[in-house]
């Protein structure tokens, strides 16, 4: 599979390394190579994230019978970057991409997570599939601690966690085929599927709307959208328990996102799929969780499901991000509220005391600006971490401004 003449790619590096470790986002297309790579349409939200009404042609996810059991436990899920500087490289700093962070998903359930860009939700993804080392908290998968375990203890794990990356393009060798991509996890795993690997390749690929001839074909013959299914076809090909997906629909145009929807719903159905879905783009996540976590800073400020987040927020960055989200009806526009947040966000360098949030919040008191709000459940099945929630009753109700 790796030529030892030909140099990897990024995503080729963390497959190999990993055991197989899958890259792409999903992208959808009718095969015919017509689709484009353009980013998704859409103004930014209060917060960046992307909010658009709805993605055309996108069937609204319905919810399935999840199990009892978490299929994966993250505790105290920690990311420091270290900074240094001199000539002996002592650390100075450390970037707090991810500080401490608790969820828990289903088999068959999907769990969205939404922030805006530097809010630590990519490096989140690479952490549960140990693509990155933890600074701290654990990661339980099925029960087993997963956190601290070797590359040589990860690699039979590889079978049942795998990652489809952001970028069509850089996480696609173009060196090799199709066929070398797709087929690369059965050899780093030693599988030796029944009717040989090429007969199994151009089985995924058919399934995941390609055309099995395209099995000797490269990367550059093409498009986003296609390059996106090959992506999705790797992480799929030994049949995974869990993916996590990266931002899968963000570099493709919006007349692609649908396809791509959907073809992850059906993939899910088909194969019992449990997903993890990193987006900033509202609709995409409203489309395709059951349960929807809201980052901030490194942190989790919101987690709750699909309908009552985008009905009855309880934390005033998940308000102000759903105020965003465009209203066809011109009535309704005009009745809504739109809350437009001030400032920027912190540097998660020296992210701000207290609540995180507070530097930019309308509801900020004393207590927002010296104590870190935890993460409670105010409501059954909500969990947000905020003193003064909306649509709740209020955590601090003597604290003043």
């Amino acid at each position: 599979m790796k030529d030892d003449a030909v140099p990897e790619t990024k995503a080729d590096k963390a497959s190999s390394s990993a055991g197989s470790a899958s890259t792409g986002g999903g992208a959808p297309t009718a095969g015919d190579g017509k689709e484009t790579g353009a980013a998704a349409a859409g103004p930014a939200d209060a917060g960046g994230a992307k909010a658009t009404a709805t993605i055309p042609g996108a069937r609204l996810r319905k919810k399935p019978a999840a199990g009892t059991e978490p299929l994966l436990k993250v505790s105290g899920l920690t990311k420091h970057f270290p900074i240094r500087k001199g000539l002996m490289q002592r650390q100075v700093g450390a970037v707090q991409a991810v500080d401490g962070i608790d969820f828990d998903v289903l088999p068959g359930e999907t769990l969205g997570v939404v922030g805006e860009s530097g809010c630590g939700k990519s490096t989140m993804g690479r952490l549960i599939t140990r693509l990155l080392e933890p600074t701290g908290g654990t990661v339980e998968f099925q029960g087993r601690d997963i956190t601290h375990l070797s590359t040589g203890q990860m690699r039979p794990l590889r079978r049942d966690v795998q990652m489809i990356f952001q970028d069509p393009y850089s996480s696609l060798n173009p060196r090799h085929t199709v066929g070398t991509i797709v087929g690369a996890p059965f050899k780093l795993q030693k599988v030796r599927p029944e009717g040989g690997v090429k007969k199994e390749v151009q089985g995924i690929l058919e399934r995941v709307g390609l055309n099995p001839e395209h099995y000797n074909r490269y990367p550059h013959e093409f498009s986003g959208g296609q390059r996106q299914r090959i992506g999705i076809a790797r992480a799929l090909a030994l049949q995974p328990k869990l993916i996590v997906a990266d931002e899968p629909v963000s570099a493709l145009d919006v007349s692609i996102q649908a396809q791509v929807v959907n073809l992850l719903d059906d993939l899910q159905q088909e194969f019992g799929l449990t997903y993890v879905i990193i987006a900033h783009d509202l609709s995409v996540v409203r489309h395709v969780s059951d349960r929807i976590a809201v980052m901030y800073l490194g942190k989790i400020v919101e987690l709750a499901d699909r309908t009552s987040l985008y009905q009855e927020p309880l934390h005033p960055y998940t308000k102000a991000l759903m105020s965003a989200v465009p209203v066809p009806d011109t009535k309704r526009r005009q009745q809504r509220e739109r809350i437009l947040l001030n400032g920027d966000v912190p540097s998660p360098i020296a992210p701000p005391l207290g609540c995180r949030f507070h530097t930019r919040c309308w509801k900020a008191t004393q207590v927002c600006k010296t104590k870190e709000p935890p993460l409670l459940e105010l409501k059954p099945g909500r969990r947000t971490a905020c003193w003064h929630p909306e649509n709740a009753p209020d955590q601090a109700p003597d604290d003043k401004k």
